[in-house]
């Protein structure tokens, strides 16, 4: 919330406090400890601004029925020099505060002073965090679900940042692997099916129309040079020729779709380094691994009972699992997926990150208790890992789901995406559904330019408060800076529910960051063009008042300050005109 809003709420708290300790001094309550109560936001505005619930806290203790509690502390009660302008009882005993016109008076000068820093926040405390999002395989190109990630993960670090972390963001580019291995397997069955139709393709290679493109681009610069060498060598020179050019892809469709990473991590760097050899040695060491078979294993299934049953968990639940154990170094001596994971995870904990954020596709469920377990088995706190599970992406047409580009006929990725709809939309429509929930993408109102496409219906608010300044600078009125007393002129309904939304402004922000949710701006900044189109169909900003003009000249600037902050937060344009 504002500093006014919390200013109100703490005020709240201490007019109760003080008007329970006079009814019990003049003997309207029997003497006895002020029960412990809540202020808070009733649901219906009507019911008044803050609410508190003293009355039914103190039915027990006092011995009286609430709602002669509830007189007893409003016939106490002085308002005076504060931030409400009357209290009323209401039901079986609740106390309703209805804010002053001194109070919205006082946000609005709040929101002028602090300009672009308004809504920031210290909850975070500078506390590091780092993001890990999209982290695409290398061997292809960027689907939709990393475009959602994109989205999520980039405006989550925003929101983070704006309640006062320090974030870092970050691309873990698995060029190792397995996945590496299929990648120089399939690239050179396509290059030298370019010079020998007949060559067999693997059974389990990549089979996108992309590896096609990238071996004839070699054989393109190269020719046949790579025909006479071992298969090894070959795929090695395939490799090193083909992967540098997705990796500047992915790049490149990053940067267009406005993300800026602090580091692309390449998980290469682990096993050049040794690290991932050290962390498989360092569960030996603690007694955590095993062999079968010619392989090493994690004892994912010992650690995890062990860490819940601590939590308080039953057997017969942990049963229900059905956990088993990792490999972490096959019978060919290569390390895992999992096994880098665990080193990326270590590493990222060693960088002196207080927690850390993934960002993964809901089939990755299953990993990420044993990830987490990981991190307590090698010493870390795997409380301090969290996972932000999305989930799958369906693009529509005509309210039908499409699942090929019609310019290449091939399955629809990132990069289509980014040539058919403005990033704007994309990143905002994004935001509009919970990271947990399925979402369905539609194409035709991400490019539509009205009303029902969110992200066009909040700039045109931002556009419309800018037409209004303009148009009332062209007859020579400019805005001027009121005092709070002026600003007293404003007490429409449209006026306070919009000065109301305003004030909750930081306290949303804090709630997404604590949620890690960024969906929740997106439909604050929703509202608030909502409400003040409500506003400006209801009130005429240039009238014969010349202060109640100027009042809602504030006003306007406060809501376009407001827009200004979420959509530059959110990396999305910010017009003056449409």
């Amino acid at each position: 919330m504002s500093k006014t809003a919390f200013q109100a709420k703490a005020q709240a708290k201490e007019i109760i406090i003080s008007a329970v300790q006079k009814a019990i001094e003049e003997g309207k309550l029997p003497k006895g400890d002020i029960p412990q109560f809540i202020i808070e936001e009733p649901a219906d505005k009507s019911h008044g601004d803050l609410a508190t619930n003293v009355a039914m806290a103190g039915a027990r203790c006092f011995r009286m029925p609430p709602f002669k509690i509830a007189q007893a502390v409003c016939e106490s009660t002085c308002l005076e020099n504060t931030l409400f302008s009357k209290l009323e009882t209401a039901g079986p005993g609740f106390i309703n505060f209805f804010l002053s016109p001194i109070y919205y008076s006082k946000v609005l000068k709040e929101i002028e002073t602090e300009k672009d820093n308004y809504g920031s926040s210290t909850y975070g405390n500078g506390k590091k965090i780092m993001v890990e999002f999209v982290s695409a395989n290398p061997t292809g190109p960027m689907h939709l679900g990393n475009a959602r990630g994109g989205a999520l993960g980039d405006c989550l670090a925003s929101v983070l940042e704006k309640a006062g972390y320090s974030v870092w963001r970050e691309f873990y580019v698995n060029d190792a692997g397995n996945q590496i291995e299929k990648f120089a397997c399939s690239l050179e069955a396509r290059y030298l099916q370019i010079h020998d139709p007949s060559t067999p393709f693997p059974e389990d290679g990549y089979q996108g129309a992309d590896i096609t493109e990238l071996a004839q681009l070699y054989n393109e610069k190269y020719g046949d040079k790579l025909i006479g060498l071992s298969s090894q060598d070959r795929k090695t020179a395939l490799v090193d020729f083909a992967l540098p050019l997705n990796i500047s892809r992915m790049q490149a469709d990053m940067a267009k779709y406005k993300i800026c990473y602090d580091k692309w991590f390449f998980e290469s760097e682990l096993h050049n380094s040794g690290a991932v050899k050290d962390v498989v040695q360092l569960l030996t060491d603690k007694g955590l691994t095993y062999e079968k078979e010619g392989a090493v294993w994690y004892k994912n299934s010992e650690v995890i009972t062990k860490k819940l049953l601590a939590e308080g968990k039953t057997q017969e639940f942990i049963d229900k699992l059905e956990l088993k154990d990792d490999v972490l170094i096959r019978q060919n001596g290569n390390p895992t997926y999992f096994a880098a994971d665990i080193a990326y995870h270590k590493n990222k904990f060693y960088r002196g990150f207080d927690t850390l954020i993934d960002v993964w596709g809901a089939d990755h469920h299953g990993h990420v208790m044993r990830m987490k377990g990981a991190m307590d088995a090698i010493g870390y706190d795997g409380d301090k890992l969290d996972v932000v599970l999305m989930q799958l992406v369906r693009l529509m047409r005509d309210g039908k789901p499409i699942i090929m580009s019609k310019r290449t006929g091939k399955a629809i990725q990132l990069a289509d995406l980014l040539e058919e709809v403005p990033v704007d939309s994309t990143r905002f429509l994004f935001n509009t559904r919970e990271a947990n929930t399925q979402m369905d993408f539609d194409l035709d109102l991400a490019v539509k330019q009205d009303n029902q496409n969110p992200v066009y219906y909040v700039q045109y608010a931002h556009a419309r408060i800018c037409s209004i300044i303009n148009a009332l600078a062209a007859e020579g009125i400019s805005a001027r800076s009121l005092t709070e007393e002026e600003l007293t002129a404003l007490t429409a309904t449209e006026e306070k529910e919009i000065i109301r939304h305003l004030a909750s402004f930081e306290e949303e922000v804090i709630s997404a960051a604590k949620d890690y949710d960024p969906t929740k701006i997106t439909r604050y900044v929703t509202t608030l063009a909502t409400l003040f189109h409500k506003f400006y169909n209801a009130c005429r900003v240039k009238g014969e008042d010349e202060i109640l003009t100027q009042a809602r000249l504030n006003l306007c600037i406060a809501v376009k300050t407001v827009i200004k902050i979420v959509l530059d937060m959110f990396s999305i344009t910010c017009p003056d005109k449409m």
